[in-house]
């Protein structure tokens, strides 16, 4: 059922009060529904207009991200006690570079750097003063609140299980289990940024783009408010296995808030494959690739997924480099480490970046390479810890323990081996450290992107790097990180191995001076070509893609809470009702009544699969109008059809998609073929016997004109795959037979060829023309692609100016989705009670004294 429009989508997800909501400013009222059934935003279009077109001025982008790009820091003098300046290391002010020159951009965020928050009396002052001299508007979430969001539900339970931490206990390292009060305040913080979201937001026009995992429901939230908003999300992150994602209880509403957005972007194809992975196996849902994009259909909507790792800023890092500050820290540690092989670590303080095991593959280096006690040095620098806990200590307390230990084993007066700097670093003395060090070794155990090897590589570039000095780096990379694919010339180690992490590092050392050039020669080229601007240049323009019809679709809001979504359909595909065909019904003379039966008239979900009393009850109230030609079309065998349907004595069957028909109950099955050559089944059944014995919960179903193989039972991506395989196997096998091999929802059919439910219509209705008894009403209800032949036969015959015009023609699907018909029923209930409809219709109508003309044998 359609749902309605509500300001608080929380209202709809959980009936109590647990989700804390401020009082703030009324909330601009997001838009009004001009139809009960149909979301549209105001001056949209309604059931008898085409939706409204975009506005030609170019859309904002408004960037949500859970912090702003600002920096606070105390100010007496300031009116709040505060004054603000932009972060240079923000990485959602750096993709500003890669938007069209001209167009807004506007910030939606946290304040970060505010201990005990903002003063509430200054909140109006302080949004104001950011938004006119920042462009930016700020999401004040109360200090408790905020805790229980960030560090509660996003950095003690979301963030571990997106890096494969489950949490088995509650004592596990980082891992809380799930908690349904954090679950509620992560919900009510997301609301908050819709709530600013819909105080500025123009659908018609602005572009959203929203980042990271702090932020997975607020599609669900902006898609509520407004249908049409053009959405875009980029998972910073790694994204698990659907193993580890499916221990999320909440994982279907995570996964259907990001399928909400119109573009989902992640760094790295596995983790987009783990994502479609989980989409299938949790939904049920299918992704198709396209000319190079991969995209999910959900509800009419095409949901794309991009794949590319973001990049770094260029701009900001050569100014950087080009100070004086950082030239003077470079000439400080030339100095200091005169005589050594510096290897650099540069990470922050949380247990999936593998600082302990990178140490002791120091210590193993230094165990079995005694030439290298007294000239190799580790520097590792601390980055401040981003969450509070336990886990943060215990990492910081190994760390210390590890360190102290190698350095009194192969220390030495003036010679530490591993140099740990645990204080806030500034940008200039990082670069520093980068362009003087000989191997800079990144090996996280997990790590969504990592930007550290980039930064690396442009150090040893540019202008701080040795005058005269030739241009070479070396990497040691984790395989575990999102950086990993894209940098060929790194050395890729398995975190977990010590021995090889350590035999790696003394590759790195001791490799040729012209491979550690050319390998660099390659990281730069990559690196200095896809920098951030690029990355956001790619993602603006792919979202300008997938947001381009958006205007040219109507808008339903179907489920509640969490479980919300659109169904985007043709501006003239609509539901039927009886009321609008019954009048139509009434005026005919000559009418054609087409079923499918499994899904349309029987649920896909149920086990005996026998027509209720009721079913049968309306089928013969309708055969018995004499103005009626009813027929079930169906892909099933006649064996199975003639059975159910023994009751029906005027009923018309046609099975195995059109292969053998019968106009009644007493007449003879009639084949569409004189001849049939059944000599292709000894060749296709071994075939597919062979997948079948090769694919757990798979089977085969024998027609007396196909063979199908089904893999509903099998696992999805295995069952898939073999079903690729499968029809390619078939097609090559039977290139030189006259059957087509089909691929549908969980099957691979082989059929004879010119067999299917389009031609069936076709024979029907030509015979009813020769009989004069031409069609002036065609009813026509399926479900699946096979009932797609029929609208699209149908289709045909009414722009065919051959044959005589079809009065009134209704090409019906069951569910809101895309189709070939324009009408649509939500299930079979509606489907049961269209046909009641129909039948009471024919009952009220007086009978006109004629003999029923009969068409058997006529095909």
């Amino acid at each position: 059922m359609p749902s309605r429009s509500s300001a608080n989508l929380l209202d709809l997800a959980a009936a109590d009060s647990d989700f804390p909501s401020p009082p703030r400013h009324p909330a601009r009222l997001p838009r009004v529904m001009a139809d009960p059934g149909i979301l549209a935003t105001a001056g949209a279009a309604t059931d008898d207009s085409p939706p409204a077109s975009p506005s030609p001025r170019p859309g904002r982008r408004i960037i949500v991200a859970h912090h702003l790009p600002l920096r606070a820091t105390p100010d007496p003098a300031a009116p709040c006690g505060w004054s603000f300046s932009y972060d240079p290391d923000a990485l959602v002010l750096q993709l500003r570079s890669g938007i069209p020159a001209g167009v807004d951009v506007l910030h939606v965020g946290t304040l970060r750097g505010l201990p005990d928050g903002l003063d509430p009396a200054h909140h109006d002052a302080v949004a104001a003063h950011l938004r006119r001299e920042f462009r930016c508007v700020p999401v004040l979430i109360p200090p408790d609140l905020h805790a229980r969001f960030y560090h509660g539900f996003c950095k003690h339970y979301l963030w571990p299980l997106l890096h494969y931490l489950l949490p088995l206990s509650p004592s596990s390292l980082g891992g809380l289990r799930f908690d349904l009060s954090l679950w509620r305040s992560y919900l009510s913080a997301n609301k908050l940024f819709a709530d600013c979201l819909t105080e500025v937001l123009n659908p018609d026009d602005d572009f959203v783009w929203i980042h990271d995992y702090h932020l997975l429901a607020l599609p669900t939230f902006l898609r509520k408010r407004f249908p049409r908003a053009k959405l875009g999300f980029f998972l910073h992150s790694s994204f698990p296995s659907s193993e580890i994602f499916r221990t999320i209880p909440v994982r279907d509403d995570l996964l259907r808030a990001l399928l909400n957005a119109d573009l989902v972007g992640f760094h790295t194809f596995d983790y987009a494959r783990h994502f479609l992975s989980a989409c299938s196996r949790s939904l049920g849902l299918d992704y198709q690739s396209k000319r190079g994009y991969i995209g999910i259909e959900y509800y009419g909507r095409t949901v794309t997924i991009k794949i590319l790792p973001v990049g770094i800023d260029m701009g900001q890092l050569r100014s950087v480099m080009a100070s004086p500050e950082a030239a003077d820290k470079v000439r400080e540690l030339t100095e200091t480490y005169r005589g050594r092989t510096l290897l650099l670590g540069v990470d922050d303080v949380d247990l999936f970046k593998g600082i302990g095991l990178k140490f002791l593959a120091m210590e193993r280096l230094l165990e079995e390479h005694q030439e290298l006690r007294g000239r190799v040095v580790l520097v590792q620098i601390f980055n401040p810890a981003r969450s509070q806990g336990r886990d943060v200590q215990e990492v910081q307390d190994e760390t210390r323990s590890i360190t102290r230990r190698i350095n009194d084993k192969f220390g030495r007066p003036g010679y530490e081996p591993i140099v740990v700097i645990d204080r806030p670093v500034p940008t200039y003395e990082k670069l520093a450290f980068y362009a003087v060090s000989e191997c800079c070794v990144v090996n996280p155990v997990r790590d969504g992107m990592n930007l550290v090897p980039y930064e690396y590589t442009i150090c040893r570039q540019g202008s701080l790097a040795l005058e005269g000095s030739p241009r070479k780096s070396m990497l040691v990379v984790s395989e575990f990180i999102g950086c990993s694919p894209s940098l060929s010339g790194a050395i890729r180690v398995n975190p977990w191995n010590v021995d090889a992490v350590a035999e790696a590092v003394n590759l790195a050392i001791t490799m040729p001076e012209a491979e550690k050039q050319l390998r660099h020669e390659k990281h730069y080229k990559y690196v200095s070509s896809h920098d951030v601007a690029y990355w956001a240049r790619s993602f603006d323009q792919d979202l300008q893609r997938a947001c381009k019809d958006h205007f040219l679709r109507r808008c339903w809001g179907i489920g509640f809470g969490m479980s919300f979504r659109v169904v985007a359909l043709g501006p003239n595909f609509r539901r039927i009702s009886v009321e609008h065909i019954v009048p139509a019904y009434r005026r005919t003379n000559s009418r054609l009544i087409l079923l499918d039966y499994d899904g349309t008239m029987m649920p896909q979900s149920s086990i005996d699969k026998t027509p209720s009393s009721e079913v049968t009850s309306i089928l013969n109230s309708l055969c018995s109008d004499p103005k009626n030609v009813v027929f079930v079309v169906s892909g099933r065998g006649k064996d199975e059809l003639s059975k159910w349907f023994a009751p029906c004595e005027k009923l018309g069957i046609s099975a195995e998609h059109g292969y053998f028909t019968r106009w009644s109950r007493d007449a003879p099955w009639e084949s569409c073929m004189l001849t049939a050559d059944f000599d292709w089944k000894r060749i296709a059944e071994p075939v597919m016997r062979l997948y079948m014995e090769a694919t757990d919960g798979s089977s085969i179903e024998q027609k007396e004109s196909a063979l199908v193989w089904h893999h509903q039972e099998a696992d999805p991506d295995f069952g898939s795959c073999q079903a690729k395989e499968l029809l390619d196997h078939l097609e090559n096998v039977l290139a030189n037979e006259p059957v087509v091999v089909k691929r549908g929802q969980h099957i691979v059919e082989v059929n004879p060829q010119g067999i299917s439910k389009g031609i069936v219509v076709e024979n029907l209705m030509e015979t009813m023309l020769s009989r004069g008894k031409p069609p002036d009403f065609v009813l026509c209800i399926g479900d699946d692609r096979s009932d797609e032949d029929m609208f699209e036969s149908i289709m045909s015959s009414m722009n065919n100016p051959s044959l005589p015009t079809i009065a009134e023609v209704f090409a019906c699907t069951v569910g809101k989705k895309p189709s070939k018909a324009k009408y649509y029923l939500d299930d079979t209930v509606d489907v049961v009670k269209m046909l009641q409809g129909l039948a009471n219709a024919s009952s009220q109508l007086p009978r006109p004294v004629q003999r029923q003309v009969s068409f058997e044998g006529s095909l």
